[in-house]
């Protein structure tokens, strides 16, 4: 990671006081990796507000969110039970290890098999996740239009 002596990475637990921060980086990391897929005006309506919504409800569902800090918050992951969801990291600061350590990090929070949900075609995070331990357990599903999602399973965790 690009940290200098001074710069440390912090993780925060994300609640009211944070969620629009954490919805600012959604939408904006969202909008990279979705728009070579979808349609412009589906991209567009993932606004600040809208990825604001989507996390409240996220929240309200169990899930915990966590956003992580260096020198200015650069991405946010989501836990509930074994699955890992939300995993984003601001365009302009990726390939730093912030990915890396988020990830760690849910994986961490995890009760039993950490368990994600991938785009079939996305081979970058395909191949992050397997550098990582992740391995597709074979589970396919259509989330509409002709776009699946593949489950990736880590190792079990010793409890």
């Amino acid at each position: 990671m690009n940290s200098g002596p001074s710069e440390r990475t912090t993780m925060i637990r994300v609640g009211a006081d944070h969620l629009h921060e954490a919805a600012r980086i959604h939408s904006i990391s969202w909008k990279e990796s979705h728009s070579g897929f979808c349609s412009r005006e589906f991209v567009d309506l993932h606004s600040v507000d809208h990825q604001k919504a989507y996390l409240e409800g996220e929240i309200r569902k169990g899930k915990q969110l966590f956003m992580l800090q260096h020198g200015r918050f650069v991405g946010i992951v989501s836990v509930q039970g074994s699955l890992i969801e939300n995993l984003y990291v601001l365009p302009d600061e990726q390939n730093k290890g912030y990915g890396t350590e988020l990830l760690l990090y849910a994986v961490e929070h995890c009760a039993g098999r950490p368990t994600l949900w991938v785009l079939d075609h996305n081979e970058k995070a395909r191949r992050f996740y397997g550098r990582h331990g992740f391995a597709c357990s074979g589970k396919k599903k259509e989330i509409g239009n002709g776009v699946f999602e593949i489950e990736m399973t880590g190792e079990q965790r010793e409890s």
